[in-house]
């Protein structure tokens, strides 16, 4: 069975302008797949995934299979990984695709698998993803959703894997999961069935989640039932320490000590907007404080605001 999932950030990445009126993008650097919501790695953030490759490959279990976020920067950053590991296929997996928050906009989409298979070959062309979020923007409580969702799915997929074919080679017992930021943070919760743990997620960290026990029907029946009609997922119990997939235990949060310049842009939940930074409260034009942890309250008259702090700038000035 599944014994162990590692989960990584994308690398340190380009930027891009959002303009609030209308909800159109832009970016000063163009975008390989010609969107400018889905920006390349910076040069900084390469150096990084190459740095993840070398550290992944002296972890034991060693991840045998990939799932990667649809999008660019995501598959820039596992691709060496694979590489490194010796991994045919990297799985493009929407369901832990990134979490724009709530507006009233449409939110951007990622490229086609098509022309992502032509920057990266690895790029199975022939699994289907769980599930396709929604344009239309989701709440925090629905980002959990959508991924414990998609997670359930990709675990009972696997586990029915081994219970086919208990001596098979290609049945994975540890895999790697490749994300954003407010997603990995989903994704630790919904594992280990914690609504409200503190993830670490800076750019190509790496968290660990080794399995509590399995739950499966005997036989290998699916439990998790399909997508509902109208594209919403059906909900999954994995808060109250139950987690999914029978609950896993976080044995390494966010590690980034393989990290030439260590932690770099973690980032927490804080409202309903997507910051790539850590966010800031400012109150009459001033710089309160850093928000630190899950469930900050913003008092009445504040703003949140997408602060970067400064060892990030200095980062920035280098690249």
């Amino acid at each position: 069975m599944l014994e162990t999932i590692y989960v990584t950030r994308h690398g340190f990445r380009s930027n891009w302008v959002t303009d609030p009126s209308t909800g159109a993008t832009s970016s000063s650097i163009l975008s390989p797949t010609n969107i400018p919501s889905d920006p390349a790695l910076a040069a900084h953030g390469v150096d990084q995934a190459y740095e993840l490759a070398e550290h992944t490959a002296t972890v034991d279990p060693t991840p045998t299979r990939i799932y990667s976020s649809p999008f660019y920067r995501c598959l820039q950053t596992v691709d060496p990984v694979a590489e490194k590991l010796g991994i045919g296929e990297i799985l493009v997996e929407n369901g832990i695709g990134e979490w724009y928050g709530v507006t009233r906009f449409e939110h951007p989409s990622p490229a086609s698998l098509e022309l992502l298979h032509a920057f990266f070959p690895r790029l199975s062309t022939s699994y289907i993803p769980v599930i396709i979020p929604s344009t239309n923007g989701e709440s925090v409580k629905e980002i959990h959703d959508r991924v414990a969702y998609a997670l359930s799915r990709i675990i009972e997929a696997i586990d029915k894997e081994h219970l086919s074919s208990p001596n098979s080679p290609t049945a994975p017992k540890a895999i790697l999961l490749c994300s954003h930021a407010a997603t990995n943070i989903a994704i630790g919760r919904v594992l280990i069935g914690n609504a409200g743990a503190d993830i670490k997620t800076g750019t190509c960290s790496l968290s660990v989640y080794q399995r509590k026990s399995v739950a499966h029907v005997p036989g290998g029946k699916a439990t998790v039932p399909p997508p509902n009609a109208d594209g919403t997922v059906p909900q999954v119990d994995w808060a109250e320490g139950r987690g999914v997939g029978g609950g896993w235990i976080q044995t390494v949060n966010g590690d980034c000590s393989f990290l030439k310049n260590g932690e770099e842009r973690n980032w927490w939940f804080s409202g309903e907007e997507d910051w790539d930074y850590a966010v800031k409260v400012v109150e009459d034009g001033n710089v309160d404080a850093v928000v630190e942890g899950v469930g900050h309250q913003i008092e009445r008259g504040t703003v949140v605001q997408a602060g970067k702090l400064e060892k990030e700038l200095q980062t920035e000035a280098k690249i």
